[in-house]
């Protein structure tokens, strides 16, 4: 009886763990990175079925199979009229919602998202921003995180700044080895040869692809190795 209810156990698990991957994997990124608060509760809720399906088996383990894929394929339809109609997308994500305007507070809009000062200056520290007056404009994002317009004079620096021109960049950073393995997707995607790689290894003093550890295309088209110990 016991062993008979390990198989079983096993198999409902791995049952679990495949379906769960397939409807991840369905329902896109969007979901994994939980960019609303509906798609944040529907990951938990997701979670919180598949943890339930591996102790239960018959009837009650396909019935709530069932309920995990009409779950997923019911967040899908949300997306998909998220994606279709603005409207809908306003009623089911919401809208950002401008807390600070031209360096004024919006006690309305505050009062309206029941969001006090202790809760915004928390968000503005995790920006690295201190003060009210470095502001000109904050946004509350519909997942909830603050984005921050700081004053023109309290702006970082930039190179067009100070009439600094900087070098066009030919590539960005890119992986090309990776524990003696070579990324053959990227090198191909970067129309790079092999004779190109070998060349490069060779000015490193590397006579083996196998010794290096980490390999990485830079912007100016050399490249950085790092080698095994």
């Amino acid at each position: 009886m016991n062993g008979n209810y390990l198989i079983q156990a096993l198999l409902s698990t791995t049952l679990s763990f495949l379906v769960l991957l397939l409807l991840t994997r369905s329902l896109g990124k969007k979901q994994m990175s939980q960019l609303t608060f509906f798609n944040y509760i529907t990951g938990i809720t997701i979670g919180s079925i598949a943890a339930n399906i591996v102790t239960l088996e018959g009837e009650d383990f396909v019935q709530t199979i069932s309920s995990l894929i009409w779950w997923c394929l019911l967040t899908y339809v949300v997306d998909v009229l998220v994606i279709k109609f603005p409207k809908a997308r306003v009623f089911l994500d919401g809208e950002p919602s401008i807390v600070i305007k031209k360096g004024e507070l919006q006690h309305k809009t505050l009062k309206k998202l029941r969001l006090d000062m202790d809760n915004l200056l928390t968000l503005m520290r995790e920006k690295d921003v201190f003060s009210i007056m470095d502001i000109d404009y904050a946004i509350v994002e519909p997942n909830g995180e603050l984005t921050i317009l700081k004053k023109p004079d309290k702006q970082a620096l930039i190179k067009k700044d100070i009439d600094i021109i900087p070098e066009p960049q030919l590539y960005m950073p890119t992986q090309i080895i990776i524990s003696g393995f070579i990324v053959r997707k990227n090198m191909k995607e970067l129309n790079l040869s092999y004779d190109w790689l070998y060349e490069q290894l060779h000015n490193h003093g590397i006579d083996k692809v196998e010794d290096v550890f980490y390999a990485e295309l830079q912007p100016d088209g050399s490249l950085f190795v790092d080698i095994k110990n």
